[in-house]
């Protein structure tokens, strides 16, 4: 055995030794803990970069072309307007509360003559092109429900070789405006779906003519167009209850 090793003071030098190396490196840990402290940015920080930055592009652009002290001015002139605006009572149809007597009323009422509305043209018009395009844009919405290339879906029927679709024009224009309820048999499948079709009587005349045009005129249909001034002529259909199959022109 060597007789070294039990030499305290080289126990002794050997400990210090040692104690002093584990200090030298936490100390240098410290060093690079305390010069890499800062919080990392998170992608949230890293997104909103450019985002702020041009933020400060669109403030810069304004600023030059109109002086903050413009904008405050019309707040101030517009808010005055507000203040003073007397409001109006305005009857909307479509915000007709379901079960009110003004509800009941409507139901009750005769029924619309589509007979005009439904009258074949006089010639073979061509489909107006803009009403296709118009059409075409719109019916993104429709298609949630009756699929993109109007196959239907398990809520709603097809709109592809549908005796309805290509049948009297009024009975896709109520179907808009009032929307539909209870079983409707296409293609000899029953649709019954709960709750119905939703009326979309929000849409313009001219937005309900373009989406029926362009059904009636797509996924194999060839029918003649529907013109704005037809979905006019049955507007006083708007908030009446969901329409049902009986109370359609068979087609």
């Amino acid at each position: 055995m060597d007789p070294t090793r039990d030499n305290p003071i080289i126990r002794f030098t050997t400990f210090w030794w040692g104690l002093g190396t584990f200090f030298i490196f936490a100390l240098l840990l410290a060093v690079i803990w305390f010069f890499n402290s800062s919080d990392p940015a998170s992608l949230e920080d890293a997104a909103a970069t450019p985002r702020y930055a041009t933020k400060a592009k669109i403030d810069a652009a304004q600023a030059a072309n109109i002086s903050p002290d413009a904008i405050n001015a019309a707040i101030a002139a517009e808010a005055k307007k507000l203040v003073s605006a007397k409001p109006v009572a305005v009857e909307k149809p479509e915000q007709i509360v379901p079960g009110s007597d003004t509800s009941k009323k409507m139901a009750s009422a005769p029924a619309v003559d589509t007979s005009a509305v439904d009258k074949a043209p006089a010639v073979d018009e061509p489909v107006d092109p803009k009403l296709m395009e118009m059409g075409k844009a719109s019916f993104l919405l429709c298609a949630a429900c009756h699929g993109q290339g109007g196959e239907g879906t398990p809520i709603a029927p097809p709109l592809a070789g549908s005796d309805w679709v290509a049948g009297p024009i009024s009975n896709l224009i109520r179907i808009q405006l009032r929307g539909l309820q209870g079983p409707i048999t296409v293609k000899g499948t029953e649709y019954n779906v709960p709750g119905g079709m939703a009326a979309l009587s929000y849409q313009t005349d001219e937005q309900i003519a373009g989406v029926l045009t362009f059904v009636r005129n797509s996924f194999g249909n060839k029918a003649s167009g529907v013109k704005p001034e037809q979905v006019t002529a049955l507007r006083s259909e708007v908030g009446k209850p969901q329409i049902t199959a009986p109370e359609l022109t068979k087609p």
